[in-house]
């Protein structure tokens, strides 16, 4: 790491040794994939989830080395007021910042002339004016420092998706706000980077495959047919790349949406 920034007390082993991330909707799926895999690589980490209880669960559970801490955070995201303070909880308790991870999300599936201004305001709130005001909070602590990573969660439905409108739009605009962030923030040793992932086994998927009235397994048979690597992703896949960009091999790409479909989107 480069600057000034202050490191936790306990400075580990791995990759991430010594770095404090912040995780969003880090209390299951890929959030909570995310945050093992950099506690395994040596940071403390601070789980946030708009379910105050299960983000402490989540953070109790994870695989942490020895001198690392995690906490859990009840925040909703697109609160400014509770992203600052669930940054500064973090500075406060894991001794600084370091890796934003931009996570947070919700669907409210539907065809255009169902959908709707609730279901459309519900996940553009959450995932970009989430990513927004956590951005916002985290960089009052990257700039000073002049170091910080920001990886922003973006999705293969950002190129358009039946039924998802929402979500596409959202996904779609977070790719436009990494741009962004990252020519405003990159004079401050600050990157900013997307991960698209594809079709991710989580309770999100499950919850279309019941929408569409089909069974689990066979959902996710025919989708694994549609990728070149013919399988499913794991939030474990998502979550390397995600700890792939904010290390310090990651310093010269920023700006960039990295999709982690398994080829879905070559076809």
């Amino acid at each position: 790491m480069q600057g000034n920034e202050q490191q936790v007390a306990g400075q580990g082993t791995g990759r991430h040794a010594g770095k404090v991330v912040l995780v969003t909707g880090a209390a299951r799926g890929i959030g909570l994939a995310t945050a093992a895999r950099f506690a395994r690589e040596g940071a403390s980490v601070a789980v946030a989830d708009l379910d105050a209880g299960e983000a402490e669960r989540a953070a109790a559970g994870l695989p942490l080395v020895e001198g690392a801490s995690a906490i859990g955070i009840g925040c909703d995201v697109a609160d400014g007021a509770a992203a600052q303070a669930a940054v500064e909880r973090a500075v406060a308790e894991l001794g600084g910042l370091h890796v934003l991870v931009n996570n947070a999300g919700v669907t409210r599936d539907n065809l255009l002339f169902k959908m709707t201004e609730q279901d459309w305001d519900t996940v553009i709130g959450v995932h970009l004016r989430g990513a927004f005001c956590m951005a916002k909070a985290a960089q009052v602590v990257f700039v000073p420092q002049a170091w910080g990573r920001i990886v922003n969660i973006s999705s293969t439905s950002a190129l358009g998706n039946r039924g998802q409108a929402n979500y596409s739009a959202a996904k779609m605009g977070i790719q436009g706000f990494t741009r962004t962030l990252a020519l405003e923030l990159g004079p401050y040793g600050i990157t900013c980077n997307a991960v698209a992932p594809g079709f991710v086994v989580t309770e999100m998927t499950d919850a279309t495959a019941a929408r569409l009235k089909m069974d689990v397994e066979e959902f996710r048979r025919r989708t694994a047919d549609l990728t070149a690597v013919r399988r499913i992703g794991q939030p474990e896949d998502i979550a390397q790349a995600i700890a792939y960009l904010a290390g310090d091999e990651a310093s010269f790409i920023t700006g960039q949406t990295l999709y982690v479909d398994g080829g879905m989107t070559l076809g």
